[in-house]
C-alpha cells in the first residue's frame, strides 16, 4: 500500500525547467486553459460579491473528485481572481469582508486557509461568523497563532527579536486556538495547523528539547472528533532539521501529522514523503506555499510577477504531479485530504486548483 500510495518504484517526472532571467508574466501569452475567463464590471454600490458563472465542465470534474479530497486556497481577498471565482471587479477591501460565501460556492474550492489566525488569534465568534457563510460541507484549514508557533517574538520586518516564552505552550494553545476554533467552526473544522517557524540556531542544536516540547503540546490538547468529526490536527515546519523518524513518532504518538509544506525553505516533495510513510495510514493535509524557483525568501519576488493573481506564470507539473499521486493514495485508503494553494506557488491559486484537480483524475479515473 506504501509503496501504491508514495510510487517509489516508479519514475519521476524532470523538475520544471527556471524560465529566462528576462521572462515575466508579459513574456508570451498565457495558454487558453491556464488564464481567467473575460469578466464582467461589478455592480456599484453594494458589497456583496457574487461568483463567477463555473464552466459546466468544472462542476462535472467535481463530481468525479473524491469526496474525501478539499482544495482550496490561503485566502479569498483577490480581485484578480474576476471571471475564475468572482463575478466582476471587486476592490480587495470588498472581497476580504464579503467574498468568502462567493469563493464557497465555486465547485471545486471546499476549504480554505485562515492564515490571518497567524497574526492575530480570532475569537469563537469570528470563526462563527466565517463558518456561518459557507455550506455544511466546506471546511476550514486554520493556522495557530504565532504566539504559539513561533519561537521568536518578531519585528513588524519578520526579523526576531527574542525568545518568546509562549513558544508550544499547551494552555495558550488550547485557550487561544484549539477551543476557539473547535467552539466556532464546529463541524466546518478541517485542519488545525500549527506551522512552526524558522528556529534559531540555539534551538536546532537542541531539537530534542523542541520535540519534547512538542510532545507535551500536542498531549495537552482536547479530542477534536466530538465536536469536529472531520478534523485533524497537523504540523508544518520551516527547517529540514525536524524531518526525522523522532518528529514522526511524537506526531503519531498523538494521532497528528506531517503538514506537507511545499516551500523552498524545505526539501522538495520527493524529499518530504519518506515521513509521510512513516506516520501511514492516514489522512493528508498540505499547504503549497510558494514556487522553488524563487527562493527561501522569495514571497516579495513571486508577488510582483504574479499579481494580479489570473494565469499560471510558472507552472510546476513536477510537484502537482506526485502531489495528485499522494491524494489518491490517501483518499482511496479512506482517508481525508486537505490541500491549499497559495498564489505564489504557480501565479494563480484557482488556476493551481483546477490543473491539480486533473493530474488526480487522472490518478483516479
Amino acid at each position: 500500500m506504501q509503496d501504491s500510495l508514495f510510487g517509489d518504484d516508479l519514475p519521476l517526472p524532470a523538475p520544471p525547467r527556471p524560465a529566462p532571467a528576462d521572462a515575466g508574466p508579459s513574456a508570451a501569452p498565457p495558454a487558453a486553459d491556464e488564464a481567467a475567463p473575460p469578466r464582467r464590471r461589478a455592480k456599484a454600490g453594494t458589497p456583496k460579491v457574487e461568483p463567477a458563472d463555473v464552466d459546466e465542465r468544472l462542476r462535472e470534474k467535481a463530481a468525479r473528485l473524491p469526496p474525501l479530497l478539499r482544495l482550496g486556497s490561503s485566502s479569498w481577498h483577490f480581485p484578480g481572481w474576476a471571471g475564475l471565482v468572482w463575478n466582476g471587479d471587486y476592490e480587495g477591501s470588498v472581497l476580504s469582508r464579503h467574498g468568502l460565501a462567493a469563493y464557497a460556492q465555486h465547485p471545486l474550492l471546499r476549504t480554505v486557509s485562515l492564515d490571518r489566525n497567524f497574526y492575530r488569534a480570532l475569537t469563537a465568534s469570528q470563526f462563527a461568523a466565517y463558518a456561518a457563510q459557507v455550506p455544511e460541507d466546506f471546511r476550514f484549514v486554520v493556522k495557530a497563532p504565532s504566539a504559539v508557533s513561533d519561537a521568536l517574538v518578531r519585528a513588524e520586518d519578520g526579523r526576531g527579536q527574542r525568545p518568546n516564552p509562549a513558544f508550544l505552550n499547551p494552555q495558550l494553545a488550547v485557550q487561544d486556538f484549539v477551543e476557539p476554533a473547535l467552539q466556532g467552526l464546529g463541524t466546518k473544522l478541517g485542519a488545525l495547523v500549527f506551522q512552526l517557524s524558522p528556529l534559531p540556531g540555539t534551538m536546532l542544536a537542541h531539537m530534542p528539547e523542541v520535540l519534547a516540547r512538542l510532545d507535551a503540546m500536542l498531549a495537552a490538547l482536547p479530542p477534536l472528533r466530538p465536536a469536529a468529526p472531520d478534523a485533524v490536527v497537523a504540523v508544518e515546519v520551516r527547517n529540514p532539521e525536524f524531518l526525522t523518524p523522532d518528529f514522526a513518532r511524537v506526531l503519531k504518538a498523538h494521532g497528528a501529522t506531517y503538514c506537507l509544506g511545499l516551500h523552498p525553505k524545505l526539501p522538495p516533495i520527493e524529499d518530504q514523503l519518506p515521513l509521510l510513510r512513516a506516520l501511514w495510514p492516514g489522512p493528508l493535509v498540505c499547504r503549497w506555499n510558494l514556487n522553488r524557483l524563487h527562493g527561501a525568501y522569495g514571497y516579495e519576488e513571486a508577488k510582483g510577477l504574479y499579481e494580479p493573481f489570473n494565469r499560471l506564470v510558472d507552472p510546476d507539473p513536477h510537484t502537482r504531479g506526485l502531489l495528485a499521486r499522494v491524494i489518491a493514495g490517501t483518499t482511496g485508503a479512506g482517508h481525508a485530504a486537505y490541500v491549499t494553494i497559495n498564489n505564489k506557488a504557480e501565479g494563480s491559486a484557482p488556476l493551481s486548483v483546477q490543473a491539480l484537480v486533473d493530474a488526480v483524475l487522472g490518478e483516479t479515473s
